[in-house]
């Protein structure tokens, strides 16, 4: 069974020893016991942090998350609705991923200098690239730009970037793993037989995979490592595309 303080630790430890800074946060939300997580990571000294790129990864751990981490489709059938072996989601194989928002800010300190339009762009798209080509775990780069109001004109204030990361909770091997083919996933899961009655005879060749102890700590912390690797990396890329503005 995975933890929403299971995945919060792992990320922490993961990233203490690369040298990324952590200042994370933790909310819980008295309505739908949603509970909350944001840690803002960054290089070098806290002082001079805001002139500096950084990182915020976030996520949303609900009940259903804890459900899915312990039983896997199994768990979605109880988590909705009353057990009924004929049920879809205990043939199925599509368990949603806990997905993790890293949201990057880089200041441009352009010091009141107008950045021409077409600079901007190409700032982004040079940071789309180079973000994409770095990031070992993510599925989704969308690069921005903020404005602020100064001098009764609009003036570009920081590069931002917006990726996605999924974490598998149920299955060491990711969505890919759960669509492995039989053969090839019977030394990890079990088949969980439904016994039949006279009446559904013809269902009797029906089964349920279940996941055969799949120890997340063997695995999620690997995963975490990647993720706060990406971070650095991309952290890096701000401060080389920075660098192009200014040559």
């Amino acid at each position: 069974m995975l933890t929403y303080e299971d995945v919060t630790t792992y990320f922490l430890k993961a990233a203490a020893e690369p040298g990324l800074v952590t200042h994370p946060e933790y909310w819980t939300n008295g309505r739908t016991l949603e509970r909350e997580f944001a840690c803002t990571c960054h290089t070098g000294s806290c002082e001079e942090s805001e002139t500096h790129s950084s990182c915020t990864l976030s996520f949303t751990w609900s009940t259903l998350d804890t459900a899915l981490s312990l039983e896997g489709p199994l768990g979605v059938c109880d988590f909705f609705h009353e057990p009924d072996e004929h049920c879809p989601h205990l043939h199925t194989s599509d368990i949603p991923p806990l997905a993790v928002d890293l949201s990057y800010l880089s200041p441009l300190n352009s010091s009141g200098a107008s950045i021409p339009e077409s600079t901007l762009l190409s700032l982004a798209q040079m940071l789309k690239l180079r973000a994409s080509e770095l990031s070992s775990r993510t599925i989704e780069t969308r690069p921005g730009i903020t404005m602020i109001l100064q001098d009764n004109r609009l003036q570009p204030d920081s590069l931002t970037l917006q990726q996605r990361v999924e974490l598998p909770i149920w299955h060491p091997d990711g969505m890919r793993g759960l669509h492995d083919e039989a053969h090839t996933r019977s030394s990890r899961f079990i088949q969980r037989h439904h016994p039949t009655t006279d009446d559904d005879e013809e269902d009797e060749d029906e089964t349920e995979v279940v996941a055969d102890n799949p120890r997340p700590e063997e695995w999620l912390p690997q995963v975490m490592i990647d993720v706060c690797q990406d971070i650095l990396q991309v952290l890096d890329a701000f401060d080389t595309v920075r660098m192009h503005k200014n040559m």
